[in-house]
Formats: C-alpha cells, structure tokens, sequence
C-alpha cells in the first residue's frame, strides 16, 4: 500500500493595518522623495538647460552680426546712450538690472537696449560673446550676453568700456575670467573695426557697490591700491565672485592696444 502524504496546513495570516504613526512616516517620505526630485529638476534647469539655451542664443547672434557685417561694412554702429550718474548708482557687477555711473566718451544717438552691437573675444579662455547695450538680467544678461553698462565708452574710445557677465547659468560668458592673466589679449569687434585690448590689472575681490571700477578713470572705491589715476581707453569686465554667489565681484581691467602706424 502507498503510504499516504501528510499536507501542512499552509496558515495565512491578516495583514495588520498601518497604525497612525507609520502612516505619518510614509507621508513625510513620499513628501522628501518628491521635493528632492523637484529639487533635482530645478538644479538641472539651471545648471544645464538655462546655459544651453543662452549659449545657443548667444552663438547664433555672433553669426548674424558678423554675417551682416561682412555683405554691408559700411553702415554706422549704434552708439550707447550717455546717461548721468544717479546719486544712488546700483552694483557694478552682473546680476544689476539697470543703470551705473561714470559717463564718458559713448557718441551720439541712442541704441535699441538688448540688441547685440559688438563680439567680444577672449582667446584664452576660448570665449566668444555678443555684447549687448543694457546690463538688464532678463533682457541682457540671461540670454547670454555681455551686457554694456550704460553711461561707460564706447569700443575703442577714451575712458572706460565696462561690461557684466554671468559667472554661473544662463550661458556663463564670464565664468573662467578669473583665469585672466597681465599681458593677455581681448579684442572686441564693431561693424567698422576691431579694438584690440590688453589685460592689465585684476581685482579679485571687491564689494558689489564699489563703482569705482567702472568710473571712466577706474578705481576701486574700496581697495584704492588697485586701480589708475590716469585718463585711458580702458576695457572691464565684471562678474560675480565666488562662483554659485553673488556676495562680492571680481574686476578684470584691460587697456587699449593703439593700432599699427
């Protein structure tokens, strides 16, 4: 006879509701897990896709600009407006959104702000930037741009042709400055010519307010020891400084390169 199979009982057991507290614990960690990933995606949107969409911006403007300048060289370049000094002058930096002190040598006429009028190169950091009149965040400097500081000269004229950038996001033309060194070349090209600069003299660190930087004779109004003390044909670029902050600024000062005779 077979022997016959003993079965074991298979018990199944009620599964025990959550209780108040790990209901609650549950919550907080769905809560954490969504705003990380919201945190995510806006670090992504910033870090990534605002520069990507600014560099694109910015590169196809160098084209058209140097596409038309090319078929038509002859027609004039629109000049920044000259504008007083307020008795509140804002940051001289990139992220200000509106106008700055020391006005100089500009021309006549005004300019349409946001449009790009110039390149600006750096070979060094291998940089090619449209520079743009205004230093206005959404209209100038988000797209990319090197934003003019209204009331400073014009390329290649007497006093000080000042420009912001962003450091970090939206295009970042003036993230690697830092890395600018005495003796380096900058040359900015119009419609009419090309101005060659030559890098002089760094500031590292200064505080968002100091204007001096930007005055037509430029001089830091916080660091006196950096600056000059003589009438010139000046370039500064500014920017934020440390990178991800805007606590201070970093100034970099160019100086004309007189052309061949």
């Amino acid at each position: 006879m077979r022997a016959r199979r003993t079965r074991v009982p298979v018990v199944v057991q009620a599964r025990a509701g959550r209780g108040p507290g790990a209901r609650a614990l549950w919550t907080c960690a769905e809560t954490l897990v969504t705003c990380g990933v919201v945190v995510l995606l806006l670090a992504v949107h910033q870090l990534w896709w605002t520069n990507e969409r600014a560099r694109a911006r910015a590169v196809e403007q160098v084209r058209t600009l140097e596409r038309e300048w090319d078929s038509s060289p002859s027609a004039p370049t629109p000049q920044p407006v000259t504008v007083s000094p307020s008795p509140s002058p804002p940051v001289a930096a990139a992220d200000p959104a509106t106008s700055s002190p020391g006005a100089s040598a500009a021309g006549p006429g005004p300019a349409r702000p946001d449009v790009p009028y110039a390149v600006l190169r750096i070979p060094r950091l291998g940089l090619t930037v449209p520079v743009a009149h205004g230093v206005g965040r959404r209209t100038v400097l988000d797209r990319g741009y090197a934003g003019h500081y209204p009331g400073t000269a014009a390329p290649g004229r007497p006093g000080n042709f000042a420009l912001a950038g962003h450091r970090n996001t939206h295009g970042e033309p003036f993230r690697r400055i830092d890395r600018l060194r005495p003796g380096d070349t900058l040359t900015v090209r119009t419609r009419e010519r090309t101005h060659t600069y030559r890098v002089d003299r760094i500031l590292p660190q200064t505080s968002p307010r100091d204007t001096g930087v930007i005055a037509p004779v430029p001089r830091s109004l916080h660091k006196p020891s950096y600056g000059y003390d003589r009438p010139g044909a000046y370039l500064t670029l500014t920017t934020c400084t440390p990178e991800f902050s805007s606590r201070y600024r970093l100034v970099v000062w160019a100086r004309l390169v007189p052309p061949r005779t």
